[in-house]
């Protein structure tokens, strides 16, 4: 009996159980296994550990890469040793018992090696998911940064006109028209450059077929210096219109859609003069 203890200590059976024994080996295990049930229990001892461990470690995936992986393997192990048939044990002449199923070891090493690749492929997918997902919120940042620094980049710009002093600042003032009207206009005769403070605006917002005319007055000729909108909440805090280096004056009309030749007096808003 004490031999009989000695030889499952060994460690022998765990190796038959893996499979990795000489034949030698083998035939010594299975000789052991008909003369002593001791040894025989033992040997399904093991197996039921291995398998208990491999069902308890096994890992759920999702529906959809379950089916990913399994096609995948499928046709990667058709023609693999795993699914060739096995050979089993001869059952015992000594002792009547079950005989050692020996491609067990096969079985539960398969669905242990499949429980590990898809852990590694769920694991693989999940952190691609979460790079391309950071990669993306990256760069819509980056984006979103780049377009913030443009937009200050013309807002200084714009601005950056109101304090040039070779610039003449001027207030245009409602009419009859529209006594509550104000604009501010800053013109450079050297440069021939006229900007408009669309922020100052303090004029009805137009309507679909209408448009403000600025023009320019030297004396009594009107110079046509392009058109603009009134709209709520525009992004636009200046705009550049036509040149002009002579001007006396300034106003603002309302014209049809696309701006008129000559001004509309009557329908006069804002006007100003040095």
């Amino acid at each position: 009996m004490e031999d009989v203890k000695q030889f499952i200590e060994s460690g022998i059976l765990e190796l038959y159980v893996l499979g990795d024994v000489s034949s030698a080996e083998r035939r010594l295990v299975e000789d052991m296994i008909q003369k002593h049930p001791a040894v025989w229990a033992e040997v399904e001892a093991i197996e039921r550990a291995l398998e208990s461990y491999t069902l308890e470690n096994a890992v759920e995936p999702s529906e959809e890469l379950r089916a990913k992986i399994l096609n995948s393997l499928i046709i990667n192990f058709a023609g693999h040793r795993f699914f060739t048939k096995k050979e089993t044990v001869t059952k015992p002449t000594v002792i009547t018992m079950r005989p050692p199923v020996t491609y067990n070891f096969y079985k539960y090493a398969f669905a242990v090696g499949m429980a590990l690749l898809i852990v590694s492929m769920v694991a693989i997918y999940s952190l691609s998911s979460q790079l391309q997902e950071k990669t993306q919120q990256l760069f819509a940042a980056n984006m979103q940064n780049q377009q913030i620094a443009k937009t200050v980049n013309y807002i200084n710009s714009q601005l950056g006109v109101f304090r040039d002093t070779s610039y003449k600042i001027l207030h245009l003032k409602g009419t009859k028209n529209l006594p509550e009207g104000n604009m501010i206009l800053a013109w450079n005769p050297i440069k021939k450059k006229v900007i408009i403070d669309l922020k100052s605006l303090n004029i009805p917002v137009n309507d679909k077929n209408h448009q403000y005319q600025l023009w320019a007055l030297i004396g009594s000729e009107p110079i046509d210096l392009g058109v603009f909108d009134k709209v709520e909440d525009g992004t636009d805090i200046v705009k550049e219109m036509k040149s002009v280096a002579l001007a006396q004056a300034f106003a603002v009309t309302r014209e049809p859609r696309g701006g008129s030749a000559i001004p509309t007096m009557s329908d006069m808003l804002v006007i100003g003069q040095f």
